[in-house]
C-alpha cells in the first residue's frame, strides 16, 4: 500500500500515534506528542498545534480518528520543526487533502477489482445485485 494511503489507514483504524510515527521519520523530523484537551485559546477548534510544546491537541477522542484534521496539524508541525513557520492552513489543507486522495484512490481500486463472475471482490453476490 502507498505510504499517503497507510497512513491514513492507520488514522481511520484507530492508531493516530503509528501515524505520526511514520510520518515524523518519513519527514526526518521528530514526532510530535498527541493530547485529547485544547488549550484555552483554542477551545473554539476541533483540534491545534502548539509548536512550544511540540503537541497536536484534539478537542476529542473522536477527532483522533479523522484523518484531514491530524494531517492538517502534523502539517503546522512539520512546516514548525523544518523552518520555525506555522505554515499557511491553505497548504495544511492540500496537504491533508493530497493523502485523503490516495487513500481514497486505493479504496476506488479495490472496489472496482471483479471476480471471475464479473463481481466486485469484497461484496457478497447478494449486495452486488441489489445495486
Amino acid at each position: 500500500m502507498p505510504f499517503k494511503a497507510k497512513v491514513v489507514g492507520l488514522i481511520l483504524a484507530k492508531d493516530a500515534e503509528k501515524a505520526l510515527e511514520l510520518l515524523s521519520q518519513h519527514h526526518g523530523v521528530v514526532k510530535p506528542h498527541l493530547k485529547v484537551g485544547m488549550p484555552k485559546r483554542y477551545s473554539r477548534k476541533a483540534a491545534c498545534y502548539v509548536a512550544e510544546k511540540r503537541t497536536i491537541h484534539v478537542w476529542s477522542r473522536e477527532v483522533l480518528y479523522s484523518p484531514q484534521v491530524i494531517l492538517h496539524e502534523f502539517y503546522h508541525h512539520l512546516r514548525y520543526s523544518l523552518d520555525g513557520q506555522r505554515g499557511v492552513e491553505k497548504y495544511a489543507e492540500r496537504f491533508a487533502e493530497s493523502y485523503f486522495q490516495a487513500y481514497k484512490m486505493i479504496v476506488a481500486e479495490q472496489l472496482s477489482v471483479k471476480n471471475d463472475n464479473g463481481w466486485p471482490i469484497g461484496r457478497s453476490t447478494t449486495q452486488s445485485r441489489n445495486k
